[in-house]
C-alpha cells in the first residue's frame, strides 16, 4: 500500500512511538526531557526567567497596560508566556494568545474574537471593534481582566497591524487599562518598536532574555532530567561542558543536542553520554 506525500504513515508513526518508548525505558525516564515544546513543567527558573515571569505577572495583576518581552530565538520567551497563563485564574482572566501574528488588522481582530468565543467571519472591522470593546468592558465590569499575548511579534510585516496592536491599549476606563498586552518577539522586534514612538511609549515594562551562562545551563540540564525522572549522572562532566559550549547557552539548542545525544547513546547501548559521543553529535549536527 502506498501512502501519499504529506499523509501520515501509521507504520512510521508506530515505529516512532515505539522508539520513543524504548528511549525512555533505556534511560529510565518517565518522559522525554528535551522536547522543544513550551511545556511549563520544564520551565527552568533561571534568574532572568524568574524576573521575566515576575514582571509579566506584575503587568497583568496591576493592570499596567503593556509589556515587551524579547530575546534571541530559543531563549525561552514562549515558555515564559505559557507559564504566565498557567499562573492565572481562568475565572478572573480572559486570555487570547496569538502565536502567529503575521495577519492584517481585520484578521488579527477576528482571531482575538474567536478566542474570546465569537464567530466573527464576515463581520466588518467596525462591528468587530464594537464587539471587542463590549466584551472587554463587560469583563472589567464583572471584576475580571482581559489579556492579549502576541507571540513572534517580529513576524508582523504590516505596519497597520502593529498600529492595531497599539490601539488595543486605548481601551481604558476611569484612567485604568481595561486590557493588558504582552508583545513577545526576537531582538529585531525591539528595534522596530523603538522606531515607533507611539507604540514604544506604551510598552513601559520591558525584559530581554539572553543565553544562559554556563552555570545556569548546567542547572537547566539537571532540572529537565529531574522533571523527567532521570538522574544528573547521565552525562559526564566533559560531555556536559561540550554540549553547553556548542549550544551557546540557547535552551532550544541545548534541548536539541541533549535529545540527539540520548538517542545516540541508546542506539549504541552506552551506560552514559561521554565526550566521544557528544563530539559525534555536535559534529553531525554542525553545531
Amino acid at each position: 500500500m502506498e501512502f501519499e506525500p504529506g499523509i501520515p504513515d501509521p507504520r512510521v508513526d508506530g515505529i516512532r512511538t515505539r522508539l520513543s518508548q524504548l528511549y525512555e525505558e533505556y534511560w529510565r525516564l518517565r518522559d522525554k526531557p528535551f522536547r522543544n515544546t513550551p511545556d511549563p513543567r520544564y520551565l527552568h527558573f533561571s534568574r532572568q526567567h524568574e524576573e521575566a515571569l515576575a514582571r509579566a505577572l506584575y503587568v497583568v495583576a496591576e493592570g499596567q497596560g503593556a509589556m515587551l518581552l524579547t530575546g534571541e530565538c530559543g531563549c525561552g520567551k514562549t515558555l515564559v508566556t505559557r507559564a504566565l497563563v498557567d499562573e492565572l485564574d481562568p475565572a478572573r482572566f480572559e486570555t487570547a494568545l496569538i502565536p502567529y501574528p503575521n495577519l492584517n488588522p481585520e484578521e488579527l481582530l477576528r482571531e482575538m474574537l474567536r478566542q474570546f468565543g465569537f464567530e466573527a467571519e464576515g463581520w466588518t472591522k467596525q462591528r468587530m471593534l464594537e464587539r471587542l470593546a463590549g466584551f472587554i468592558h463587560h469583563t472589567k465590569g464583572r471584576g475580571a481582566s482581559t489579556l492579549v499575548i502576541v507571540d513572534e511579534g517580529q513576524l508582523v510585516e504590516d505596519d497597520l497591524t502593529l498600529e492595531e496592536i497599539r490601539l488595543l491599549l486605548n481601551f481604558q476606563q476611569d484612567r485604568s487599562f481595561c486590557l493588558t498586552l504582552i508583545l513577545v518577539g526576537q531582538p529585531e522586534l525591539r528595534e522596530r518598536v523603538e522606531r515607533k514612538p507611539q507604540l514604544s511609549q506604551r510598552l513601559t515594562i520591558r525584559h530581554h532574555l539572553v543565553p544562559l551562562a554556563a552555570g545556569e545551563a548546567r542547572s537547566y540540564l539537571a532540572h529537565r532530567l529531574a522533571v523527567a525522572g532521570g538522574g544528573a549522572d547521565i552525562f559526564t562532566g566533559g560531555a556536559e561542558e561540550m554540549l553547553i559550549a556548542a549550544a551557546g547557552g540557547i535552551p532550544r539548542k541545548i534541548n536539541l543536542l541533549a535529545d540527539l545525544a540520548l538517542l545516540a547513546g541508546f542506539g549504541k547501548n552506552l551506560p552514559l553520554i561521554d565526550e566521544e559521543l557528544m563530539r559525534e553529535v555536535v559534529h553531525d549536527l554542525g553545531a
